[in-house]
Formats: C-alpha cells, sequence, structure tokens
C-alpha cells in the first residue's frame, strides 16, 4: 500500500479532491491496472452501528464487527474491491486477494489512526465447499466503499474509491465528498418508540432429532472413530412481519456486552448476525492470540450457586476433557507453523449473562513469514466446532445433523493492510431473510455426555437469539 503525505483536511474543496484523483487515475492509466484510492480522516464520536442502521438497504452487502466491552467497533458498506472462493485452498486464494487489493491501494489521510487505512471483511464458512442453494459462498471477501469504526475515544471514517483508467472523475469527486461532508456531521434522523411495541411471535420448527444425533455420536465415539464431534440444532422461525437483522443485533449487543457481535450481508436480502463468545484469531503488532473455550455450563441465580457451578465445571472430567482436545488442537497446528505458544496451565471460566465456559488464552509471538492468514488456515475449524480427530469428526457431522452449517461455525473478522485483523467464531448465530430466521446452537459430545444433557446446554445457548429476535 503506497501512503501519500496528504492530509484531507487541510485541501478539503472539491477541486483539490479531483485534482488527487486525476493523479490516481493516471498511475492506473500507467500501468494499466485499476487503483483503489482510500481517504481516512478522524471524525467526532460515532455508533458504528446507528450508522450502518442509518443508511440500512437489504440490496447492499455489509460487514459489522463489535466488541462492546473492549470499546472498539468497525462497519463497512456497499462494494469497492470483492472476491469469492471455494476449496481446500481457499485461504491461500483470500490471501493473494488482500494482498492484491492493498498493493494497487494509495492512501491518504488518517492511515495511522486506529481502524484507519482499507480493511478486507471476511466471512468463511465452516466448511470448504458449500451446497448449492446456500446464501453465502464458502469465502465472501470485500474492501468496502466506505467504513466508520471506533477504538475508544478515537472514530475513523473511510473512503474506498476504486480508479479505472477511464473512471468519470466528476461523479467520484462528487461521491466522494459527499461522504466526506456527510461523516463530518453525521445525522441520523428521527428516532422511533419502540416501548409501545408488542413483542414478535413465531411460527416454530425443527427438522430433525438432536438426541437421536447425540446417542448416534456417542456410540461412534465409543467404536473409536473420533474423541470429539460437535452437533448443532438449526430452529427455523417465521414471523408476520420482515425482521430487521441491525435492530436484532443492537439488542445482541447490549445483552451480552463481553461477546462478539457481528453481522454480514450478502446483498441480496440475507443477513447472518450473532453475539460469539469466542475469538478464532487476532494479530496486532507480530503478537497472535486465540481463545480456546469448550466446556459450558449455566449461571447460578446468586452469587454462592454461581461460584459452585463454575468450580463444578473446573473440576469435570468430562468438560476439562472437551476442553484439553481443543487446546491441544490448537497448540499442535501453530507450533506445525513453528510458533512458540504460550498459555495458562489451568483453563480459567469466562462468564457471561447466561452461561460460563472454559477459557483459555493462548499467545505467540508472530515471526515475518508468517501472518495472520496462515494461523487462520490452520486452526479453521476448530476442535471447539468441530471435532478430534478433526477430518474424521467433520466428515461424519453433515449425517448426524440434517442440515448445512454455511456460515454457522465459520470465521468472520476483518484484516488491514498492517497484517493485524480479528476473526471470531460464528456461533450463537442466526441467518436472517425477511420475516424467516434459522438460529443455530451446537454443544460438544465427548465419552461421558448425555443426549438429555447436550440438549439442555444448547437450550441455553439459543436464549440469546430468541431473545433478541422476540424483542
Amino acid at each position: 500500500m503506497k501512503v501519500l503525505p496528504l492530509q484531507p483536511q487541510d485541501h478539503a474543496s472539491p477541486d483539490a479532491l479531483r485534482e488527487f484523483l486525476a493523479q490516481c487515475q493516471m498511475a492506473a492509466n500507467r500501468d494499466g491496472r485499476e487503483r483503489l484510492v482510500s481517504i481516512s480522516i478522524t471524525v467526532d464520536a460515532l455508533d458504528p452501528l446507528a450508522v450502518l442502521e442509518a443508511i440500512y438497504e437489504p440490496g447492499h452487502p455489509h460487514f459489522y464487527a463489535e466488541h462492546p466491552s473492549a470499546g472498539t467497533a468497525i462497519a463497512g458498506a456497499e462494494v469497492a474491491v470483492w472476491a469469492e472462493a471455494a476449496g481446500a485452498d481457499r485461504f491461500v486464494k483470500l490471501k493473494d486477494f488482500a494482498a492484491d487489493a492493498f498493493d494497487r491501494t494509495i492512501a491518504v489521510g488518517s492511515v495511522d489512526a486506529a481502524f484507519g487505512g482499507p480493511h478486507v471483511f471476511v466471512a468463511a464458512a465452516f466448511s470448504d465447499e458449500v451446497e448449492e442453494g446456500e446464501v453465502f459462498p464458502a469465502v465472501t471477501a470485500f474492501i468496502p466503499r466506505w467504513q466508520v469504526a471506533r477504538a475508544g475515544d478515537v472514530t475513523t471514517a473511510v473512503a474506498n474509491v476504486p480508479v479505472t483508467a477511464d473512471a468519470d472523475l466528476d461523479k467520484l469527486t462528487e461521491r466522494v465528498w459527499r461522504a466526506h461532508r456527510k461523516f463530518g456531521g453525521f445525522s441520523f434522523g428521527t428516532t422511533t418508540d419502540r416501548s409501545t411495541r408488542q413483542p414478535t411471535e413465531f411460527r416454530v420448527s425443527e427438522k430433525y432429532d438432536f438426541r437421536q444425533s447425540v446417542a448416534a455420536a456417542i456410540s461412534r465415539i465409543g467404536a473409536g472413530e473420533f474423541e470429539k464431534i460437535v452437533l448443532a440444532r438449526a430452529i427455523d422461525l417465521e414471523a408476520d412481519t420482515n425482521l430487521h437483522p441491525l435492530e436484532v443485533l443492537n439488542g445482541l449487543r447490549q445483552r451480552y456486552p463481553d461477546c462478539f457481535s457481528f453481522s454480514i450481508a450478502n446483498g441480496r436480502g440475507e443477513s447472518f448476525i450473532g453475539a460469539s463468545p469466542e475469538r478464532l484469531v487476532r494479530v496486532s503488532q507480530g503478537v497472535l492470540e486465540a481463545d480456546v473455550l469448550a466446556g459450558t455450563i449455566r449461571r447460578g441465580s446468586s452469587a454462592s450457586e454461581d461460584a459452585a457451578l463454575g468450580s463444578e465445571l473446573q473440576h469435570s472430567s468430562k468438560d476439562l476433557h472437551e476442553h484439553d482436545l481443543v487446546l491441544s488442537s490448537v497448540k499442535r497446528r501453530l507450533s506445525d507453523l513453528g510458533l512458540s505458544i504460550t498459555h495458562p496451565a489451568k483453563p480459567g471460566l469466562r462468564k457471561l449473562a447466561n452461561l460460563q465456559h472454559l477459557f483459555t488464552p493462548v499467545r505467540a509471538e508472530l515471526p515475518p513469514a508468517i501472518g495472520l492468514l496462515d494461523a487462520l488456515a490452520v486452526l479453521h475449524p476448530t476442535p471447539a466446532v468441530g471435532g478430534s480427530p478433526r477430518k474424521s469428526a467433520i466428515d461424519a457431522i453433515r449425517g448426524l445433523e440434517g442440515f448445512p452449517r454455511g456460515l454457522y461455525a465459520g470465521a468472520l473478522g476483518w484484516m488491514n493492510a498492517r497484517g493485524g485483523g480479528e476473526f471470531t467464531v460464528g456461533i450463537r448465530s442466526a441467518l436472517i431473510s425477511g420475516a424467516t430466521a434459522r438460529v443455530y446452537a451446537g454443544a460438544g459430545i465427548v465419552a461421558g455426555s448425555a443426549p438429555d444433557q447436550e440438549f439442555d446446554e444448547t437450550q441455553l445457548k439459543f436464549r440469546a437469539l430468541l431473545d433478541a429476535l422476540k424483542t
């Protein structure tokens, strides 16, 4: 990425913008390839989800990711550059796409600010290939035409503009200038009083017997086919009116501030949203972080009951075994990249609003030759959402679950031109389309699992999405 020492605020006029775009067009004409012009400015404090909701259009792709308790959020909409990929090498294709896009970028403004510069937004399905009729491909990746992000007290707005050799510079100038002025004083319009709105009612259906599948999986574990397999349920809901995915997401982020809230829309009316407790991988300033989250129990109704339940989880041989399978796999796969892994000796607890999980944070220094997507490729899917051994468990999932996962348990996140980025695991999630929603929840099955207990665990996990959908 080529960064020019030009500050848009110091040259804030349409004429200056057009002159700059003309120079970029000359570069595109000189070597015969499109340039991506990225203009970053710091603006007054904005809520990226409020911005996205204010301009939401079902026919426009968008991406949103937030960690409320960390004070970070990023949103992007419309498409400047787009790619899709599938197959066992889908992350290699993604890496090539990102490298090419950043190599063609000319960036100006507050590029070094938090979330400055262009970002690639990514949604990777659970599997390398998706089935016919699924609404998201195996990998969706795009740089948006605009993005706005918050990190603590800093809000950064970015316009990303493809400039071709024959682009109409007057139209490009008008579009970018309009966006520049808008983010300088963004208006959210009128508010709607929701206090009298009635809870949404749904018709509910489920297409397969989860308990029966768990029993079958336990039998196959006993036969030595695999040690762990994660099985999910999918509940289909139909409302009398269309659902607004971003309004549902706002409810999720308020209820679960310690989770990673996310939304991705395909531009054809479908959105995949959720509030995931699990970071898959994060890279910042050459340091990799990953979460190992496996083993679950409910929260208590009092402090003493909650502590007792947490202690029970930390001493559960079944849950500790499940957790160790995931941790061992993550360590082995990162070690195969040549990374030196550090982590606490014993798992702690991650307490959410309705559940608590066994949790081990993993950390490693990245050498220059290894990047975020290299780690993502070896980690996804982890045994926390697939199983162990990985191939035998994943090969069995589709037949036991009875529905295609799509983006459920997939990898959703962003990356920048500096090598940084963050991906979360697409669990505690729902696929929304018009008045319908498919809501997902899963549980890890190991020796010692019981069908009724695993069913009850999924019921607890469903609560997050169901409560948000109904209000």
